[in-house]
Formats: structure tokens, sequence, C-alpha cells
């Protein structure tokens, strides 16, 4: 019998090209090219007419390289772990997006797993990203709280672990920024909607707002406080916690959220229940997530730079794992505070209002 022939259309005929295969068509060392593409110390002896044509030669035969034999080569695979709370919502997002960014532009890959707060999964996952080779970890609103195997950069991580960078907003300056500026438009009643117990960022800048407060002579009322619950990222979780400060009775002209997504929640329930943002209740929210500009109306908040922050955690982290910087265990961030139309002038006799409409 005849063997088929391997020359019918659409059979595989394709020998797989090596460095040795580049190097023989171009009359070089096979360590020449190699050094050639991954532009090593070696390759700075190599004319650069040479590197111009083994650069040409891997394009035209379409070369591919062994990533398993260049990780063992090298001892490197140029990964890194991303441990997020999840990613899906705007914060998280963006601080990725960031981390993607940099990483991209420094060939370096990444592999990112989602904890949802679950210390069991989080052990788990931290685990496998071990077992897969990668050289550092980055996280975000995720709470350390011993030494990690690896380098680890820790975005909104506020406890002092050995070998974890912090990448920290300085929350006392922000909390100062938005109370200045509702007490610059006459507003003494302010609610406050607190963070959940499980976000990294909640104790911290809950205690930068009470310490602002207190420094500015604004007091902070416990019927006028909540705290957020759940684990829900979208604006609905802050709709039933505005609309429980509502049912209190108690009369506020201001509301300081968690974040934008619960300010934003907060401003549903208030156009449900009649009232007008800003003539009836001022908003501000913290994040400034993409959408935040978008509301109606426009949500006065606190910027943090989240893009920028993630850009900043992958390069502390590739620094130290290339031995470029020494550790550091904390990189502060300051924070912008945008004003929009979200906050006004308190309104007179604003108590009369409230408890009428509501």
């Amino acid at each position: 019998m005849t063997p088929p022939s391997s020359n019918k259309p659409g059979a595989r005929n394709e020998q797989k090209v090596t460095l040795k295969t580049i190097a023989e068509q171009l009359g070089v060392t096979a360590g020449t090219v190699s050094a050639a593409l991954n532009n090593s110390p070696a390759a700075r002896s190599i004319p650069q007419q040479t590197k111009d044509r083994v650069i040409q030669a891997a394009q035209a035969l379409n070369y591919r390289p062994n990533f398993f034999a260049r990780t063992l080569r090298l001892k490197r695979t140029y990964t890194i772990g991303v441990i997020a709370e999840e990613i899906g919502d705007a914060y998280g997002a963006t601080v990725i997006s960031g981390i993607e960014d940099y990483l991209r532009n420094h060939n370096y890959f990444f592999l990112t797993v989602i904890h949802r707060h679950d210390p069991k999964l989080l052990q788990t996952y931290a685990q496998m990203l071990l077992t897969r080779g990668v050289e550092g970890f980055i996280t975000t609103d995720t709470s350390i709280t011993k030494k990690p195997a690896l380098p680890t950069v820790a975005v909104a991580g506020h406890q002092r672990i050995e070998e974890v960078t912090n990448i920290i907003l300085d929350h006392k300056r922000a909390a100062s920024l938005t109370l200045e500026h509702l007490r610059g438009l006459g507003h003494q009643e302010i609610a406050f909607i607190m963070g959940q117990t499980l976000s990294s960022d909640s104790a911290v800048r809950w205690s930068a707002i009470c310490e602002a407060a207190d420094e500015l002579g604004i007091c902070i009322r416990p019927e006028l406080t909540i705290q957020l619950e759940g684990t829900d990222s979208t604006p609905a979780i802050g709709y039933p916690f505005a609309k429980q400060l509502l049912a209190r009775k108690q009369p506020f002209t201001a509301l300081f959220a968690y974040n934008d997504i619960s300010a934003i929640g907060s401003i549903w329930a208030f156009h449900e229940a009649g009232l007008r943002v800003p003539q009836d209740i001022s908003v501000v929210g913290f994040d400034d997530i993409p959408g935040a500009a978008f509301t109606n109306p426009g949500l006065t908040t606190v910027r943090q730079p989240l893009f920028r922050m993630g850009q900043i955690a992958a390069q502390t982290l590739v620094d130290r794992i290339e031995s470029r910087a020494a550790y550091v265990p904390k990189v502060a961030i300051e924070p912008e505070f945008v004003i929009r139309k979200s906050t006004g002038p308190a309104p007179p006799r604003r108590s009369d209002r409230i408890l009428k409409r509501t």
C-alpha cells in the first residue's frame, strides 16, 4: 500500500523551528541567536547588523521560544500572581488594569485568582500560584496576616508584615479634604456609611474620618452612622443602608459614603424618597471609579489613582524580583478631592423638610 501523501492540502508538514534552525540558516552559533533574541548581556558584543538579521530570520521562520526550556535555563518564569477580592468591581478592575499595563510593557505575565475574603480559598489559591512558578504576589483589598513565601506588594494593605510592601492612600488627608469641603458648605448634620468589616480599608478609613472630624469640630452621631454589610459590589449595596438612615427620622444634610458604589446607591434611595441631590442632601463618595463622573448628578468624591496604584505595585514588585530596589514597607499615595454636582450648600431648616418628606 502506498502511504498517504503528506503534501495534500491542509496536511501539517512543518518542522519545529529552533535556535539551531535559525543559526544554521544565518551561519552563526545558536548562542549568538539566543543572546540576540533575549537581549542578554552577551548581546552587547554582537554587531547590530547581526542582531537585526537574527530577529528578521526569527520572524520569517515564525520562531516560537520553548517556554519550559527557557524557564529551566534561566530559572525564571517572568510570571506574577495577582490575588484579588473580586475582578468585576470597578475598584479591583482598575487596579488590575494598571498592573497589566506595567507588566505587559516589561515582558511579564500574570495569573489572577479571586478569593472573596474566604481565608481557606486565599490559602489554597496562593499555594496553587506557587506551584505554577510565580515569582511574586500582588494583592488587592486582601488582609495579609503572615510573612508570604515570595516578595509581595499589597494594594490597600495596612498590616506591617515582613517582606510585604503596602501601597496605601493617605486616608487622614482624604477625610480632612472631604469634611472641610462639607463644613465649608455649611453642613453640620453629616451622616456616614462605613465600610464592610471584610474590606481592608474600612477600619483605617473610619479611624481617619473620626480623627479629622474631631480636629474640625464635627460631631459624629451614632444615629447618623451605619455600616455596610455583604459583598455586593454594585450600587445596590448602598441603597438599603441609605433607606435605613432615612427611616431613623434623624435630620442630616450630607452623606459621606465609604465608596462611590455605596454613594451612587444612596443617591438612588434619596431620589426615590423625593429628596434632591444636592439641594436637600449632599453626597460624597470615595475612589473616583470610572462611572462616578457620569452619575446624576456627577459624584463629588475622593480620587484614588487606582490605575497608577496598580502600576506602582507592579513596578515595586518587579524591581524587587530583579534586585533593582531594596525592600520598603510602605509606599504612600496622595489623594485628590474632586468636586462635582452632588454637593452644594446646606439647605436652611433642613430638619423640618426631611421629616416632612420622609
